[in-house]
């Protein structure tokens, strides 16, 4: 069995959706030339709760907006749902030069006449895609604007100067967002009302043993319980506005763990995952003294993963 619907199966996930999940795989097929774009999740998505919403949002037709604080996993959780979904997936990570042409497409010349070049957008649209908007809220309204027809009940795709293109019955759309990054605006009622909200839950002791279980197996107890002490210790920091969000880096975390594998310190290593994260030197103080608290100084590689 894929270790994704392995991975559903053991956290509980209602028997009734793993089945229509099934079912909506088996009546839309994905064609030999689409599976270029079904990628395989670097890592399963711990919570069952959430899961169960977004599929069965996405079931019923609905596009979902994936909400909440950084490390929360949106991002996880929508690689996950386009895979058990057998559906190929189109990454947009909007940004202030993102527009309209950018998301549907733009003429260009080829074999001697103007075609058009198609956008991200367009081909999700036409090949039944899952198009997951990174960072949504970072959209210019020009992009947003395009936007509207494709995510209500009219599923259609207007091209200025080609055809009106009706939406494939299996294309969704799933939007992220992140509270509070610079560059960030207030979503317009309009497009919210287009989308089913999820708020990401906080990660958990129990989520984060799972995430560094299936990555470093070989992560000693003792590392394996400060290393998730350590994220939870800055995420509580955050929560509580002690710090920013900058060094609550999951990405950098795992990253810096990696290095220690390869023989790196353990504090040379958080020091750059983590530390080095917030430019401000009060904060790196205080980042410095959650860390101390968790991996001491004379920690060794061997004091994180078991030798062979």
């Amino acid at each position: 069995m894929d270790p994704i619907f392995q991975s559903l199966q053991d956290q509980g996930v209602s028997p009734a959706l793993l089945n229509a999940i099934a079912d909506f795989r088996q009546r839309y097929l994905a064609e030999d030339y689409k599976n270029r774009r079904l990628t395989p999740p670097a890592m399963p998505y711990y919570g069952r709760e959430t899961f169960e919403m977004a599929a069965a949002a996405l079931l019923q037709g609905e596009n979902i907006l994936l909400t909440g604080t950084k490390a929360t996993g949106k991002n996880i959780l929508a690689e996950n749902l386009a895979w058990v979904f057998g559906r190929p997936s189109y990454n947009i990570s909007f940004h202030v030069n993102m527009d309209a042409s950018s998301l549907i497409g733009t003429d260009t010349f080829r074999d001697n006449e103007v075609q058009l070049r198609t956008g991200p957008v367009y081909d999700c649209a036409a090949n039944g895609g899952f198009g997951i908007f990174d960072e949504i809220n970072m959209a210019k309204n020009e992009a947003i604007s395009v936007l509207h027809a494709v995510l209500d009940y009219r599923r259609v795709l207007d091209v200025p100067g080609y055809e009106t293109i009706r939406l494939h019955d299996a294309a969704r759309f799933i939007g992220t967002m992140n509270y509070g990054y610079a560059g960030t605006r207030e979503l317009n009622e309009a497009l919210v009302s287009r989308f089913l909200v999820i708020e990401m839950p906080s990660a958990t002791e129990e989520s984060l043993h799972a995430v560094f279980d299936k990555l470093f197996p070989d992560l000693t107890p003792e590392g394996l319980r400060q290393v998730c002490g350590l994220f939870l210790d800055l995420q509580t920091k955050v929560e509580h506005s002690e710090i920013s969000t900058k060094p609550l880096d999951l990405r950098g975390l795992i990253g810096a763990l990696k290095t220690v594998r390869a023989g790196l310190s353990p504090r040379l290593a958080i020091q750059m995952g983590i530390v080095n994260k917030t430019f401000d030197p009060f904060e790196r103080e205080l980042v410095e003294d959650i860390v101390m608290t968790r991996i001491p100084e004379s920690w060794t590689p061997e004091n994180l993963f078991q030798t062979a």
